[in-house]
């Protein structure tokens, strides 16, 4: 999918338009540059869930419902989604901060509710930290709703809080 935010214009030219962005399925060979740019982005936590082999199996496992945004050869944002047959779950949505407001997380996250959709997934939910404002007001902002009815417990194997 190849995408532009149509109504941005760079200042003082008034007929050339940002560059194009393109949206594909996150591939393997793409977890280091998309690792580059978690490391980059404040409010991303990167943790040892995120290793290339952890990476490798969640791709496999979920073919072909993590995207990534390319403007030709610079990687400008990132998503990684799955399911667990009835849920759909986005993580690390990050979108490069020189390239934001440009539609491009629109785009990564209307990649992942579609392809979950053909798989009949109709709901889905994100985690943001709590500290994390920006991703809150984002997410607020594309209409999706803070669940209080609901707290989220977690259970860490051998106490490594790295996990």
């Amino acid at each position: 999918m190849i995408g532009r935010d149509p109504g941005f214009i760079l200042p003082n030219h008034p007929t050339m338009e940002i560059p194009v962005f393109e949206i594909r399925p996150m591939r393997p060979d793409d977890y280091v540059t998309v690792l580059d740019l978690m490391k980059q982005t404040p409010g991303v936590s990167v943790r040892e869930a995120d290793s290339r082999e952890s990476v490798n199996r969640y791709l496999e496992r979920n073919p072909g419902l993590s995207f990534v945004a390319w403007s030709g050869d610079i990687l400008v944002g990132s998503i990684m989604s799955g399911h667990d047959g009835r849920r759909g779950y986005l993580q690390h949505l990050v979108v490069h901060p020189a390239h934001r407001r440009n539609g491009i997380a629109n785009s990564l996250v209307g990649s992942c509710l579609d392809a979950l959709e053909e798989l009949g997934i109709k709901k889905s939910h994100v985690d943001v930290f709590k500290t994390n404002g920006p991703a809150a007001a984002y997410w607020i902002s594309q209409g999706w709703k803070l669940r209080t009815d609901i707290d989220r417990y977690s259970f860490i194997r051998g106490g490594d809080e790295n996990a």
